[in-house]
């Protein structure tokens, strides 16, 4: 079974490692690597990189692209950058990488693949107005869409989308799988869902992810099998808790009752058995 962790662990274990073992200019190297091998490329490329580190893996991806005979381009959405993002933003202006920055106002329709290194598992909150509009032209293009880490907009916690967030072809997972990919909006906007290993040392074991034909001991004659709309109407006495706690509130009626629970959101499902906490999802390839 792989490990699903919160955000707050994948920090810590991540900043662990780096003051540890491996530097975070290696660390980001290996996520692009990871993602340029989890990607047939082709075509136009565009690859929108914010101002933090997932952005430093969008400016990382462009120079492996390069290196292989690609030719991506890079639309900025600040100047910004962060010291790790800095360091292959500018390996890649002396390799000539494309850049151009952008808006709510880009138009994304000429692009056939895009990679989406706006945000990460780090954004939690609302969306403003601005980023709300590049999102939606985003999401409006035929083009096959990539999310490095997590789709930009969805929270890494408990996967709530306010109100949108970039929909994925393909999200490639970095480190470990994050809680936020299996629950409330993460099946509106993830498609196909991967994960790499780049070599973090995880801190603290926390949940798992199940297998399909492993979900079947969970589902018999003892458990409660529920869509989430119908648990959060049957036992959450606080709907908008629910959403921004959901394993927190079925784990807490799981004690209370004794009983093993599956909440299913359509392509993932929450599994609690008083003990363990369990992830399923059909997007996981």
């Amino acid at each position: 079974m792989e490990n699903v962790i919160t955000v707050k662990n994948m920090r810590e274990s991540d900043a662990f490692t780096i003051n540890t073992s491996v530097s975070g200019q290696e660390l980001m190297l290996r996520a692009a690597a990871g993602v340029y091998n989890s990607v047939k490329w082709s075509g136009n490329i565009a690859i929108v990189c914010g101002s933090g580190n997932n952005g430093g893996d969008g400016y990382a991806l462009a120079e492996i692209l390069v290196d292989n005979g690609f030719s991506p381009v890079v639309l900025r959405l600040s100047e910004k950058l962060s010291e790790d993002g800095a360091y292959y933003y500018n390996r890649c202006k002396n390799k000539g990488v494309r850049e151009a920055f952008c808006d709510e106002f880009t138009e994304f329709s000429a692009y056939d693949i895009i990679v989406d290194c706006i945000l990460g598992t780090g954004f939690s909150g609302e969306l403003r107005e601005d980023m709300i509009n590049l999102i939606e032209n985003i999401n409006r293009s035929p083009a096959y869409k990539v999310s490095v880490d997590i789709n930009s907009g969805l929270s890494g916690a408990n996967g709530t989308a306010r109100p949108i967030a970039v929909k994925s072809d393909l999200t490639v997972s970095v480190g470990y799988y994050k809680t936020g990919m299996f629950l409330n909006d993460a099946d509106l906007y993830i498609g196909s869902l991967k994960n790499i290993d780049i070599g973090i040392k995880l801190l603290r074991k926390q949940f798992y992810l199940l297998d399909k034909d492993e979900l079947s001991p969970f589902t018999g004659y003892s458990s409660v099998n529920l869509p989430y709309k119908k648990f959060a109407l049957e036992y959450a006495t606080d709907e908008d808790e629910f959403r921004r706690s959901p394993i927190k509130v079925v784990s807490k009626e799981s004690c209370d009752s004794g009983r093993i629970f599956v909440v299913d959101y359509g392509k993932s499902k929450l599994i609690v058995d008083q003990t363990y906490v369990y992830f399923q999802s059909d997007n996981v390839k």
